[in-house]
């Protein structure tokens, strides 16, 4: 991992978060800015604009465990939170929630940066299966447009599905446009003078 990383670590125990603060620079990591109060934290994280959040909550009430498991769902970046003890519901609204490392009792500062190596490389991990997931989704939507712009050349102009497929590959070709974008434009066209799909 890039030890060029901006670190933002959360703590209101200014001992613990020293702990941290310890491993991460024994790591490399000189980028490294600490947080003290949970209050406006949502505005701190924004002008820190943080790399990785390291959370250390001690032993956390369920409130404030809920308040920062819906922190890291809008945050987009990987985080690893150490708590002192957990139960199972708490791991898996942890995971539900994004957080990357979940580190029940494990707060030693030769600790910090293989759990922070780990949480960056989940997080980047679920990053790339969360864009492959909306790839194959936007693929399966625009083959859906495509066939319905097949169905409609068929029906409008009495011809067969590979013809109507043809046409559609060699207009998208000859306006430099994607398939898709050729079919969505009749299909849109079609819509707008009320042929039935």
């Amino acid at each position: 991992m890039s030890a060029s990383l901006s670190i933002l670590v959360i703590d209101e125990n200014r001992a613990r978060a020293a702990i941290i603060e310890a491993g991460l620079r024994e790591a490399g990591h000189d980028q490294v800015t600490l947080v003290h109060s949970l209050t406006g934290i949502a505005r701190r994280i924004e002008e820190a604009a943080p790399d990785v959040i390291v959370i250390d909550l001690g032993n956390p009430g369920r409130d404030m465990l809920e308040h920062m498991f819906q922190l890291s769902r809008v945050v987009n970046r990987p985080v690893a939170m150490f708590v002192d003890h957990a139960d199972g519901d708490a791991i898996a609204q942890a995971v539900e929630a994004g957080v990357s490392a979940y580190v029940v009792d494990g707060l030693r500062q030769e600790r910090v940066k293989p759990i922070l190596d780990m949480a960056v490389s989940r997080f980047n991990a679920f990053a790339r299966l969360t864009r492959e997931l909306q790839e194959a989704r936007d693929e399966l939507e625009g083959r859906k447009v495509v066939d319905r712009a097949k169905r409609l050349l068929m029906k409008q102009k009495r011809i067969g599905e590979d013809e109507a497929y043809a046409l559609l590959r060699r207009t998208a070709m000859n306006k430099n446009r994607k398939i898709v974008e050729i079919a969505q434009s009749l299909l849109t066209a079609a819509d707008l003078l009320g042929d039935d799909l």
